[in-house]
């Protein structure tokens, strides 16, 4: 007789039950839940890897990976309906072998992938425009009858299919090409229906490969059609056609992924009738509506993966006087901004909680982050507290170390550099360790093991997107319940600093202390090159100081860019007494030191640089900028560069030598050259480059997988998303839910923490 557990998920699929009765203690099975899997079932180990170390939360999420392992084939499942949503694309009516694989380099393998392959937009075709009425460009609805229908065979093989069609208020020519058939289906007197997008050429109306049907016939003419982005081979026909075959037998297997209270508080609609209303609406409204059903349900899933996935926010509270602070705010020549003082309030209220700071605070160059950032170390300091900055370069480190120094000359506070360069390196471990010193800055070095702190309360990292989550958690792990903020200047679209930051509250700084930036910003044509030069020569003559920055280290065979040290070398020979500096990734630390100490000094006034300056670099009376090949940087990018000038309220000025040479590169220089806001440079980069290009492909996995949000409209929906996801993880998440988070989000959620 068979034995009922003779598969191993048997066996496996108990104790996991075993496990969640008792409250995720591993108390299960003696020697501990991995150990029991790896003996009864190796293959599905590595899901549960490191369980007894994890917290209550990433036991849950663990096992919900492994119970996905456990499911049975779409056969056994005792929900035979929603089963079904598992079952191969490719058995499906209309796919074989050819459809399958192109389907698949869309991602849809299952009925349920082809479900949620969601369209992108929606062509308005129930309004039908007479002909005479037609307008160059617009993508038109037209009735009419075929007058005549012709087909050429022009050169190379290519053949035209031509008809005339007239509806009484003119005629359209329209034309296809390489579809000999549709000569055999048209037919002089045929009432047809056409949508496409009309030219005027050789004095006649035209529409090019428009879609076409028999007049009526309501499938594709007549109605709202949703587009998908479809792969070539696989016409946005095809997939509707599939889909409504989907939809017709299986909408009734899909289930709510929101628990019932979310849903019900944020007006979303059921699953099914989601799917069905964003794939076949009746209205733009009943499109829109459905759409941000399943935007919501996609970011509130993603939210709760993320904040799972996060440490326990339990905390210290850190408590002060406000001594220090106070005092080195009463020295500062100016007052602080609205925006600044509000961002101090806002972490001041953090440190007095018994809850982790977990705060990102995001300005645009020069709204004084640092500043905010020091006050914040200050309140731990005088609470007792030792406070960590980490930067992401040795200069950045350097100069922060320099600044703060400064900033707090007269104050009891020991300030410390810690680099890869730094000299003594034990004797200052040692003072660290002791608590001899107050506020240590370093880089990467600060997370080595023999670096150890006597009582770190409050981690700064500096350009938090240059880190990962594993370095940010080494450096957190140096001290017991450490606050952490982290700073960007890099100004994000709010709803990827939502998605990215999920955990964090959110402070910006939208204002400048000394007033609006007074950069005046020129798009000039490599053809006026002399032209920028020259007048680089009279600023140098003026005793002036700046910067010619180029987007590479050396010649590279796929980039025709000059190399920085042939393009220095130029310089100085044309300008002769400006002392013309290079500085590039690729020199040593101290050649780095002494090229900047000189510039800032003044020895340089003319500083050839790659994008090393990129970020942090603070020479305060540079004031101008030339940027050679602009065209080959991102928007955000360009935005960066331009912020290392006029950082004293000075006017100043940035070239931008580039030919733009396709239609997305001219936006994004007259973006450049108009905009001056950071958040607005931001979204409009977004706009134009897409997230994935704008954020790399380390990050681009979950924004690609994101099929509902539109990123540049849903931050309220991200908002919403966020506070919902938050009160689900206080009361917990149930099993249900944290499988479906790990089925559709498990590999992104990991992407983003490693």
């Amino acid at each position: 007789m068979p034995q009922e557990n003779s598969d191993p998920r048997n066996t496996v699929g108990k104790i996991l039950d075993l496990e969640e009765r008792t409250g995720f203690g591993d108390l299960a099975v003696t020697g501990g839940l991995e150990v029991f899997v790896s003996r009864h079932w190796p293959d599905a180990a590595e899901s549960i890897h490191g369980y007894s170390k994890f917290s209550p939360d990433e036991r849950k999420a663990a096992i919900a990976r492994l119970r996905i392992r456990l499911q049975p084939t779409a056969g056994d499942r005792p929900d035979a309906e929603e089963a079904a949503l598992y079952r191969p694309v490719a058995e499906m009516k209309g796919v074989g072998a050819k459809r399958a694989a192109l389907l698949a380099r869309l991602g849809i393998a299952t009925v349920e992938d082809l479900l949620h392959y969601l369209p992108r937009k929606l062509d308005d075709r129930a309004r039908f425009v007479p002909i005479g009425s037609l307008r160059v460009g617009e993508d038109a609805a037209v009735r009419g009858r075929v007058e005549a229908v012709e087909q050429r065979r022009m050169g190379r093989g290519l053949t035209v299919v031509k008809a005339a069609v007239g509806d009484g208020t003119g005629f359209l020519f329209a034309a296809w090409f390489n579809q000999p058939w549709l000569a055999k289906q048209l037919h002089r007197g045929d009432e047809i229906d056409l949508f496409g997008c009309v030219e005027f050429r050789f004095r006649e109306w035209q529409m090019r490969s428009p879609v076409w049907e028999k007049a009526g016939e309501g499938q594709e003419i007549g109605r709202l059609v949703p587009i998908y982005p479809a792969t070539e081979g696989l016409s946005d026909r095809l997939v509707r056609s599939l889909v409504r075959q989907c939809l017709d037998r299986y909408a009734g297997a899909l289930r709510d992924a929101v628990p019932a209270d979310v849903a019900a508080e944020h007006h979303l609609l059921p699953k099914a009738e989601a799917i069905s209303a964003i794939h076949f609406p009746l209205t733009p409204a009943d499109f829109e509506r459905a759409r941000r059903s399943l935007a919501f349900e996609e970011l509130f899933l993603l939210q709760v993966g993320l904040l799972l996935s996060t440490r326990d926010r339990a905390g210290t509270i850190h408590a002060d006087s406000g001594r220090l602070a106070n005092s080195l705010l009463a020295a500062l020549p100016y007052q602080l901004t609205a925006a600044q003082q509000r961002a101090l309030r806002e972490i001041r209220s953090d440190l007095s909680q018994p809850l982790r700071m977990m705060r990102l605070l995001q300005g645009d160059v020069g709204s004084g982050k640092t500043l905010v950032a020091v006050v914040a170390a200050l309140h731990a300091i005088e609470a007792g507290y030792q406070v960590a900055v980490m930067a992401p370069t040795e200069i950045l480190a350097e100069q922060h170390a320099a600044n703060l120094s400064r900033l707090l000359q007269g104050l009891p506070v020991r300030v410390a550099l810690l680099t890869g360069g730094t000299a003594a390196k034990d004797k200052l471990r040692e003072a660290v360790e002791s608590g001899g010193v107050d506020l240590l800055i370093g880089t990467h070095a600060l997370i080595q093991e023999t670096v150890t702190f006597h009582a770190l309360g409050l981690v700064i990292i500096d350009e938090q997107h240059r880190f990962g989550v594993v370095q940010r958690s080494q450096i957190e792990e140096k001290g017991r319940d450490v606050d952490l903020l982290v700073m960007s200047a890099t100004p994000i679209p709010r709803t990827i600093a939502l998605t990215l930051y999920g955990e964090f509250d959110v402070s910006v700084l939208d204002e400048f202390p000394l007033g609006p930036k007074r950069i005046r910003t020129e798009w000039v044509g490599e053809r006026r090159r002399d032209e920028v030069y020259d007048r680089v020569e009279r600023f140098l003559d003026e005793g002036r100081r700046g910067y010619v920055i180029l987007p590479l280290v050396e010649e590279s065979e796929k980039i025709d860019a000059k190399a920085a040290v042939q393009v220095s070398e130029e310089l100085a020979s044309r300008f002769g007494g400006a002392r013309v500096g290079l500085l590039h990734g690729r020199l040593s630390t101290s050649d780095k030191a002494a090229v900047m100490d000189e510039f800032r000094s003044g020895r340089i006034r003319l500083l050839v640089s790659t994008t090393v300056v990129e970020v942090g670099v603070d020479v305060q009376d540079a004031d101008f900028m030339v940027i050679e090949h602009a065209d080959r940087f991102g928007l955000s990018q360009l935005h960066q560069l331009r912020g290392r000038i006029g950082r004293a309220g000075q006017e100043a000025v940035c070239f931008a030598l580039a030919d733009a040479r396709t239609d997305e590169a001219k936006q994004r220089l007259a973006a450049f050259r108009d905009t001056s806001d950071g958040f607005a440079i931001a979204e409009e980069d977004l706009r134009l480059r897409g997230p994935g290009d704008l954020l790399g492909t380390h990050q681009h996995g979950f924004l690609s997988q994101l099929r509902a949000a539109d990123l540049l409209r849903d931050v309220d929906l991200m908002q919403r998303a966020q506070a919902a996801a938050r009160a689900v993880r206080a009361r917990g998440a149930s099993p249900e839910l944290l499988a479906v988070i790990e089925r559709r989000f498990g590999d992104v959620i990991r992407w983003l923490r490693v």
